[in-house]
């Protein structure tokens, strides 16, 4: 039986916390400067991603919900590049900007897919009057909300966040933390937390070190009177230790290969309190939680879980296994890791996609001289739900395991992959390819991937296309039979 998908749309969810910005400098490196023993970075990608607190909204945004941010950013350049990346996503910015602040800006360099390199622009505390206008702020927020997340960095923001939860507490809304530091009472009454294995036994008092995960949790959630408590474990899962549960509840971790784990706790927390506002018990709330986690540890830097990706890696799950593990059908994470081993034993990485709804000559012609260019090929498909998005109602003809089923029985496939967006250019970015190949009714500047494969020296190809052969075409004839029969 599938487990109750939740109705995330309904959800509206209040973030408060640290914002930062969070910037990617990306490019190649093939040689050590003269200068000092460090790798030289020809820069070729400069990226801005959202980060803190800005991240966990994101995260929420992205599973349907409607979500307001509240944080302070500085009078600055990263401030104003912040708050434009947060309005093309559809978050209700509350963010205060402050001319005595600086924002948070963290700067990775990343060469060969390794970071090399961060630098941190951060303030040290945040002003009285920041904080005084922050919380007035709050109060008039709160009402409106079925739950407020709180997202600690340390940086100053929630230096009040004993009011901010004392508030919402009286008005009935529910209050989760993400903490930071050495003590929590700050966060006293909240309605859960969700600590990781080192910041829950940083609290736990001497006398309790020697002892269980179990004992420890169960400790720091009736010292903090909360509902729950939530630790998060790494590739060990997390566990929900529950108010009047004496027995815990333990999650495994569901990703086979971890890519990043930059910005996971942003997303468990942000599922987390996203189902519960939507309406789910905390222990099927923290069931999805974990799987998000397991996307989104397969990717590369801060990045967010949606709905769809969440929705589809359920349907992977429970899709028949000689459809998900068939050998060339992969998820995500297990097809990073095959990728990574077959480009250091030297093989070249071919990678097309499509929604290969009825497999016909055409697609077939296509994938054979796309294998001809490499010695592997990849073939990324679209999910269901992106095939009626870019082919309307009614399409796809044949759902998603059954396409997929059907690539990866033909010989000149190796991997085949989902995707759920409504382009692969994130998947591609992950990939990497060394060719990205298209069919002839593309031209090159309309290949999604396409600039980033460019980029780090790759090829974008185009192969010739069968001409009146399309599934379009096929549909449009069967239909035409169908009616004159």
């Amino acid at each position: 039986m599938l487990p109750l998908f939740p109705c995330f749309e309904t959800a509206r969810v209040l973030v408060a916390g640290d914002v930062m910005l969070d910037r990617y400098w990306y490019g190649d490196t093939e040689h050590i400067s003269p200068e000092a023993p460090v790798p030289v970075v020809k820069v070729s990608r400069v990226e801005a991603r959202a980060g803190g607190a800005a991240n966990v909204a994101l995260n929420v945004a992205a599973l349907g919900a409607e979500v307001t941010l509240l944080g302070i950013v500085g009078d600055d350049e990263a401030g104003a590049e912040l708050t434009d990346t947060l309005s093309a996503d559809g978050i209700n910015n509350a963010l205060q900007v402050r001319s005595e602040a600086a924002t948070i800006c963290k700067t990775r360099v990343i060469g060969r897919h390794q970071q090399l390199l961060r630098m941190d622009i951060e303030a040290v505390r945040q002003s009285e009057t920041s904080l005084r206008i922050l919380q007035a702020r709050f109060e008039q927020l709160v009402a409106s909300h079925h739950m407020v997340i709180l997202s600690d960095y340390a940086k100053g923001t929630l230096a009040y966040s004993a009011a901010l939860i004392e508030c919402a507490r009286a008005g009935g809304v529910p209050v989760i933390v993400d903490p930071k530091g050495g003590s929590f009472e700050r966060y006293r009454g909240a309605t859960g937390m969700t600590p990781n294995l080192s910041e829950l036994r940083a609290v736990t008092p001497a006398s309790l070190q020697g002892r269980s995960i179990d004992v420890q949790g169960a400790h720091v959630r009736d010292a903090l009177d909360l509902d729950w408590l939530l630790v998060t474990q790494g590739e060990e899962g997390m566990t929900l230790y529950r108010r009047n549960e004496k027995r815990s509840l333990h999650e495994k971790a569901l990703a086979r290969e971890v890519f990043d784990v930059t910005g996971a706790g942003d997303t468990v927390i942000a599922t987390l309190g996203t189902a519960l506002a939507a309406g789910l018990p905390v222990a099927q709330s923290v069931a999805w939680a974990n799987r998000a986690a397991g996307i989104v540890v397969s990717k590369l830097g801060t990045s967010t879980v949606s709905r769809d990706e969440l929705k589809q890696s359920l349907t992977l799950s429970y899709a028949p296994s000689a459809y998900l593990y068939s050998g060339a059908v992969q998820d995500i994470p297990a097809l990073l890791a095959l990728v990574r081993e077959a480009r250091a034993g030297g093989e070249t990485i071919v990678m097309t996609n499509g929604c290969f709804d009825i497999l016909h000559a055409g697609h077939v012609a296509c994938l054979e001289q796309a294998r001809g260019l490499g010695t592997r090929l990849l073939v990324a498909v679209n999910a269901d739900e992106s095939v009626r998005r870019l082919k309307g109602a009614g399409r796809p003809i044949n759902p998603l395991p059954q396409r997929m089923a059907v690539l990866a029985a033909l010989r000149v496939v190796d991997w085949v992959v989902a995707f759920t967006d409504g382009t692969p250019a994130s998947l591609i970015e992950a990939i990497s390819p060394d060719v990205l190949v298209k069919g002839a009714d593309y031209s090159p500047e309309d290949i999604a991937g396409a600039e980033h494969v460019l980029a780090l020296g790759g090829r974008v190809e185009i192969v010739d296309s069968m001409s009146n052969c399309s599934t379009s075409g096929l549909i449009a004839t069967i239909q035409k039979l169908s009616a004159s029969s």
